[in-house]
């Protein structure tokens, strides 16, 4: 009789075994996983790629590739190398306005360090115009750069916003739209780059692809924009990768001797914004 029990006890276990469903695992929340990682020392590693076509032949590709340094709010610092490339007509139309020198020097390769609300500049661009002795122009009162021209997604408020628009969520990639009002609302860097709305008062739409990984950090970003601009638009097409996430790195800033600051050079020597697309 004991073992007839004990035999019932143990089929009847197998039924609720079987019987009940398998459960799913839990998705992770990329905002969390993101929070979890802006600590200071910890860091990033970005490759990002960008294309801004103005249309009838007219377009810039750059690249930036480089590590960001976090603190608790965020991006504090980065060391980040870049460079820029004009379309065949576009350095077409340079020449026939007289700029060929100019535009040729703005796509040599171009060394930024920021830290706060500082950048400082090295590289052909400004070599010229320093005097012996330096190396870096500093840029003061400057925004951070962004690891992708136009999604911000180490801003956990613009992450966040980026999960709730999505249009599909499987097996880690993500994909969505959000309209340009939505999205300056949220995103500091968005409207560092394009402001908060077009003169126009259009509103522009980016397409988005997000790939996380097993951690739900982000790994990969895709997306493409059509921006408003004057009568007509822009379409801005983006991809960054991430890596080595939470690498311990301190940025190291420029010595102050190998330092100039732009207010001391002559206008005409430097551009008086800060070069290239990314801050």
């Amino acid at each position: 009789m004991k073992r007839t029990i004990v035999g019932v006890a143990v089929v009847a276990g197998l039924m609720q075994l079987t019987a009940t469903p398998a459960q799913a695992a839990p998705r992770v929340d990329p905002v969390k996983a993101l929070k979890a990682e802006l600590t200071r020392g910890k860091a990033v590693n970005v490759v990002s790629t960008a294309k801004v076509n103005y249309g009838s032949g007219l377009s810039i590709s750059a690249g930036m590739d480089g590590t960001i340094g976090f603190g608790p709010r965020g991006e504090i610092a980065s060391d980040l190398s870049q460079t820029l490339k004009y379309s065949k007509k576009l350095m077409g139309t340079a020449k026939e306005v007289g700029m060929a020198d100019d535009a040729a020097l703005q796509q040599a390769p171009l060394r930024m360090i920021s830290s706060g609300y500082d950048d400082y500049v090295s590289g052909p661009l400004v070599n010229d115009a320093l005097p012996q002795g330096t190396r870096w122009v500093r840029y003061r009162d400057t925004d951070l750069p962004a690891s992708d021209l136009l999604l911000e997604v180490l801003e956990p408020a613009t992450l966040k916003t980026l999960l709730a628009h999505r249009t599909s969520w499987r097996d880690g990639v993500l994909k969505g739209t959000i309209k340009t009002d939505k999205l300056a609302k949220v995103s500091p860097s968005f409207v560092s780059h394009f402001g908060i709305r077009s003169k126009s008062g259009r509103v522009g739409k980016v397409s988005y692809t997000i790939r996380l990984g097993p951690t739900g950090l982000v790994e990969r970003l895709s997306a493409i924009a059509v921006l408003p601009i004057y009568d007509g638009s822009v379409r801005i097409e983006s991809d960054t990768r991430y890596s080595d996430w939470g690498r311990q790195v301190t940025v190291l800033l420029p010595l102050n001797g190998d330092v100039i600051d732009r207010q001391e050079l002559e206008e005409e020597e430097l551009p008086y914004e800060l070069p290239g697309i990314w801050s």
